[in-house]
């Protein structure tokens, strides 16, 4: 078998204090002076039940992580990190999310804290040859006014390149709040030509997923796996030509299905789905990119001509420009040829 650490990918769903490994979680907490719990140093992946009481865990779990995230230099290594992990597993581009409300306060402020993100994206993109762009994101869990401030530096920040803004999200818990109360946001964003990658269709089914189409009007949905359930959702996902950033590691430790066959990775791509595969937070879950196509070959029996067509998939999905794509495709034709 081919080795899937040599496959030529790109990475579109990653969370900015996710993506740390346990043992840079270990030094910016000694440095912050803070301790963390046995949970998130223990080298054990976190598993949640399918519940608001499992959120609250993995969100408690997730917040103690971003409090040791303090400073420039915290914020810099965290990108530094993510884009050399992200380049020993063959991806060509990494569009790493992070909302930069939390960390504004120990930079002196939101810009400036997007500002360092995209700095150290450049220059992480000169050094491990991994396109690194940002997407930024609000979160359910503020006000939707907070979700246009973000729009708004989004857009100041717009383009498609290494360290810029490549993307708008949103994430967190898709329980709370109302998605219309935050299409404002998702209007600024349009209007400049910013895609919509709006989180959907994980801890809700397909009826919100519908919602989300109509209101936030994606090019991409974070997880969007419970498409599935509605045979006429998923064929109209399809026919926009909507890539579904779909986390099989993620699925399953935070009980959205029981076990990793379960989840309906070859249900979604037989469906003609374009399907990207993400770690989402590997801090947590103990499981990176790689491992995801691992699941798809392992586990759900992708062939390696299959998880050449989910490489294909995230490349194209991608907010990279077509010269680029079309090299990494070739890329991706030399490592199937091989």
């Amino acid at each position: 078998m081919r080795d899937l650490d040599l496959l030529p990918k790109a990475h579109l769903h990653l969370h900015f204090t996710g993506s740390m490994s346990v043992a840079t979680l270990r030094l910016l907490a000694r440095r912050a002076g803070i301790a963390m719990p046995g949970t998130l140093v223990d080298q054990v992946a976190l598993d949640v039940p399918y519940d608001r009481r499992g959120w609250y865990r993995f969100q408690r779990n997730y917040d103690m992580a971003r409090a040791v995230v303090r400073g420039e230099e915290a914020l810099r290594l965290v990108v530094r990190e993510a884009a050399s992990d992200d380049a020993r597993e063959g991806s060509r581009r990494l569009e790493l999310q992070v909302d930069p409300s939390t960390y504004a306060p120990s930079v002196g402020g939101l810009t400036a804290a997007l500002e360092i993100i995209l700095d150290e994206a450049r220059a992480a993109s000169a050094t491990t040859g991994v396109q690194v762009g940002i997407i930024v994101a609000a979160s359910r869990l503020r006000h939707p006014l907070d979700a246009r401030t973000l729009a708004r530096l989004a857009v100041r920040y717009a383009g498609s390149g290494p360290g810029e803004v490549v993307g708008f999200g949103l994430s967190n818990d898709e329980r709370q709040g109302d998605t219309p109360e935050w299409e404002g946001a998702f209007r600024i964003i349009r209007r400049a030509g910013l895609p919509a990658m709006p989180h959907a269709g994980e801890l809700l089914g397909a009826d919100h997923v519908r919602e989300v189409l109509g209101t936030l009007h994606p090019a991409r949905i974070g997880h969007g796996v419970r498409s599935v359930e509605s045979p006429d959702l998923l064929a109209r996902i399809v026919d926009l030509g909507i890539t579904l950033e779909v986390c099989p590691a993620s699925n399953v430790h935070l009980g959205v299905y029981p076990t990793a066959d379960q989840v309906p990775l070859r249900d979604l791509v037989d469906s003609g789905a374009q399907v990207a595969l993400g770690a989402d937070d590997p801090l947590l879950f103990l499981s990176r990119l790689s491992d995801q196509y691992r699941i798809a070959r392992e586990v759900h029996g992708f062939s390696d001509a299959e998880l050449a067509d989910l490489a294909r998939a995230s490349i194209r999905a991608s907010t990279a420009a077509d010269a680029d794509k079309a090299r990494w495709m070739s890329e991706v034709d030399a490592w199937l040829a091989a």
